[in-house]
């Protein structure tokens, strides 16, 4: 079964803001790389969303609905519902992620 593939749009601004960062702290070849790698790992979504796992930060909260792939150090949440995944962030793993979680998931 294929599921639907649907990107917040703060998470879109996560992309891009990653991408930019890459380009200018390193080389707009890498970023061009991250960002292949990045799509390519969301999309796979469509296919197994059920791999991801409950991210560490929200496990002792009870809250179950949201999970997180990873293609490092990066992390992508989502949650699915229905045949739908909803791709709410695509985060530095290295921000303060209790915080990010916060205020976009629990909001």
């Amino acid at each position: 079964m294929n599921y639907k593939l649907l990107i917040d749009p703060l998470a879109k601004k996560d992309i891009i803001e990653i991408y930019n960062y890459v380009a200018v702290d390193d080389s707009v070849e890498n970023a061009d790389k991250l960002l292949k790698n990045l799509e390519r790992t969301y999309l796979s979504l469509e296919k197994l969303p059920l791999r991801g796992h409950i991210p560490e930060e929200l496990r002792g909260t009870g809250i179950k609905r949201f999970l997180e792939i990873h293609f490092k150090p990066n992390r992508i949440i989502y949650e699915i519902i229905d045949n739908i995944v909803y791709v709410h962030c695509v985060v530095d793993g290295r921000r303060n992620m209790q915080e990010l979680l916060s205020s976009r998931l629990l909001r």
